[in-house]
């Protein structure tokens, strides 16, 4: 892999992330993938907790995990108790255009990196402010993580509406934190193009609860959306329990009758155009109605043949269709492998590893590397030289 020959998206852009866990390490990735001078503070002695998030291949406090967040970024390890640090920070801030954190507000405050005395050093500072809950309500001063977001936006109780199980269950992902660290990421971006355009910093918050609500209710607000309710709350195609992916003969495949000639055609390829006669398929309507009936239907004539035989036949008729992976399998899907998306790097210390690409291209910035994680501190003592002397 050759170094990039293009100015990156957002060269000369800094950031400073005092970020931990997943929701603002996400976020400032992101903008590091694009090219901004991200410079990672950490608390001494092991640095951000999530470090020790998957077995490091050598060294420690560097999991697997945090090789996948924080590539591309610089880390000091900081003190902001101590006079010194604190003088550091600031030097730094004074230096930057961004600043993001996911401290509290009266601790922050009482470490003397508020708002205002952020833009007191640095006039034109986006500062982001990543929370759990947004001011002025009642969850405003509690913690939260992604299985508290989880539970309180109610995503919870959605596998419930599709098995009848009442149990609440979490997603098995860190699905919160990554939703709101996209939030962030565009929320740092917005605010830098508005910086770029009146030359003005501003303050700028993310709740991680607001934004993976809106997220969440994208559709499942539903039947709620109106005044009076109109149905109740819950996307009915996306909670219907016949809506699984579909038995083949040797696995499982997922396959999405989506439109109208899908419909048709899916029946016809499937070996049961007999069906488009039948009362709850013979028009338009009574297909649109009948969409759990139509999966039901398909989960009796997937077994005739296997997931291979299907994904040829369905993608050959133009009907969306795919094999269910096992996601320890993912590594090896031949898409992902043509299009280079896991590629090996090596790491200074770590040895051999997977890099995933960034997903979206830019052809004004086609051939972007990014620096691999850094160690904990490793560029504390290049960045005190580097202010000493301009300060000298």
């Amino acid at each position: 892999m050759t170094e990039t020959t293009h100015p990156r998206m957002l060269e000369g852009i800094r950031v400073i992330d005092l970020t931990s866990i997943v929701f603002g390490p996400y976020c400032t990735q992101i903008l590091a993938d694009m090219g901004a001078d991200v410079i990672k503070i950490e608390a001494p002695p092991i640095g951000d907790i999530f470090r020790l998030a998957g077995t490091p291949a050598v060294t420690p406090l560097m999991g697997a995990c945090h090789m996948t967040l924080n590539r591309g970024k610089r880390s000091a390890l900081l003190d902001l108790k101590t006079p010194d640090d604190q003088a550091l920070m600031r030097d730094l801030l004074a230096s930057a255009d961004v600043f993001i954190h996911n401290v509290r507000d009266d601790a922050i405050t009482r470490l003397g990196f508020g708002y205002d005395a952020v833009r007191a050093l640095k006039p034109d500072i986006v500062y982001v402010h990543c929370m759990g809950f947004g001011p002025g309500g009642p969850y405003s001063d509690l913690q939260a993580y992604d299985d508290v977001i989880q539970a309180a936006s109610g995503i919870t109780t959605l596998e419930s509406r599709v098995d009848g199980n009442p149990r609440p269950r979490y997603v098995p992902s860190t699905i919160a934190d990554k939703v709101a660290g996209l939030h962030g990421a565009y929320a740092c971006l917005g605010a830098i193009v508005h910086k770029l355009r009146t030359g003005a910093g501003q303050f700028v918050q993310v709740p991680m609860f607001e934004a993976f609500t809106s997220f969440l209710l994208e559709e499942h607000l539903f039947g709620g959306t109106f005044v009076p309710p109109t149905g109740p709350i819950g996307y009915p195609r996306q909670i219907d329990p016949n809506r699984q992916p579909f038995p083949t003969s040797d696995g499982y495949i997922a396959i999405v009758p989506y439109s109208e000639a899908n419909i048709i055609t899916l029946f016809q390829v499937m070996g049961a155009p007999e069906l488009l006669h039948d009362p709850r398929f013979d028009n338009t309507m009574a297909r649109l109605s009948n969409a759990t009936e139509i999966y039901k239907e398909l989960a009796k004539l997937s077994p005739a043949r296997s997931t291979a035989e299907w994904v040829v036949i369905l993608n050959d008729a133009r009907i969306p269709a795919m094999a269910v992976r096992d996601i320890a399998d993912i590594t090896a899907d031949p898409h992902l492998v043509a299009t280079d998306f896991f590629h090996q790097r090596e790491h200074p210390t770590e040895g051999t590893y997977l890099e995933m690409r960034q997903p979206v291209k830019f052809s004004a910035a086609p051939d972007i590397v990014v620096r691999p994680a850094p160690m904990a501190g490793e560029h504390t003592d290049a960045l005190r030289k580097q202010f000493l002397e301009k300060t000298a």
